[in-house]
């Protein structure tokens, strides 16, 4: 975890930047409108949600409450009740999707793909749930059923994030793989859930990358290069970010009052992990010279 003045200074650059563009490509009505700035800066509030991300406290109104308001009074003064902490957190929607864009690592040639579910509710509460009805879709992972959102993830060999997607939990594994890949380059490796032929020859025509993946059971036998192989082995990394993700970042759970929430709380947590000092990596500079 990043000391708070570090990320602060991190997280207020940006925001000086982004809010400058911001201004001047927002639309208007064609009358002229107050600008109140509040007690709390766009930077204030990005610097408390992903500290709280990054903490090892699992309910905010706790953290907000009990360690930001007792503690962190010096370096917050314009601190506000809670209620009213939560009105201003959907403002900061956008800056927040602009800010993860910026925390995206490099792309290296080696990549890793895959995707997890994000549950908005349990199973027996579907019929019920109403929060997210016109937006979540029943879906169906390799282990159970469940209502909500898929987030599709590449990260390079690092562990760094290069690019996320959320769909609805019924799309198809292999359907956003282009979007997410379009700026990317070299070797994806995914696990069987994207084997298909047509969506190989669509990445190697249009981007130039290849798309490595296990063979199916079903399937015949065919030659692989030995180092396609021996990264195929070490595709797990991408289980150990999503795991930190949804179990120190916090990405799921099933207490959103709404969508807007909702994607704050997702995207808060994917820009914790990208401040992450350490992160899950392979060592292939010495294994596999020949990726050097």
């Amino acid at each position: 975890m990043l000391s708070l003045e570090s990320l602060f200074c991190h997280v207020d650059d940006f925001c000086q930047w982004f809010e400058r563009q911001w201004q001047q490509q927002l639309l208007g009505e064609g009358r002229q409108k107050r600008r109140r700035s509040g007690s709390l800066c766009l930077s204030e509030i990005m610097t408390i949600l992903i500290a709280f991300h990054q903490s090892a406290y699992r309910n905010f109104k706790w953290f907000y409450t009990q360690l930001v308001c007792r503690y962190w009074r010096n370096a917050f003064p314009g601190l506000v009740s809670y209620n009213r902490f939560v009105e201003w957190i959907p403002s900061a929607l956008i800056p927040w999707c602009g800010y993860l864009r910026q925390c995206f690592g490099p792309c290296t040639g080696l990549s890793f793909i895959d995707a997890t579910s994000i549950k908005v509710c349990h199973n027996r509460r579907i019929a019920s749930h109403k929060v997210f009805k016109p937006l979540a879709a029943r879906g169906k992972t390799s282990v159970d059923c469940f209502f909500g959102f898929k987030l599709h993830l590449v990260i390079n060999e690092q562990g760094e994030l290069l690019n996320v997607l959320l769909t609805p939990g019924n799309i198809d594994d292999r359907k956003p793989v282009p979007q997410l890949l379009q700026h990317l380059f070299g070797k994806v490796f995914g696990d069987r859930g994207y084997v298909s032929q047509t969506l190989a020859l669509q990445l190697w025509k249009r981007f130039g990358i290849q798309l490595v993946t296990k063979l199916k059971r079903n399937r015949k036998n065919r030659l692989m290069v030995l180092s396609d192989k021996l990264l195929l082995r070490r595709r797990a990394i991408i289980e150990s970010v999503i795991d930190q993700l949804k179990n120190i970042s916090q990405i799921e759970h099933s207490r959103h009052r709404s969508p807007v929430n909702c994607l704050v709380n997702l995207v808060c947590g994917l820009i914790a992990y990208c401040h992450q000092p350490k992160k899950p990596s392979l060592l292939i500079d010495n294994a596999l010279p020949a990726f050097a």
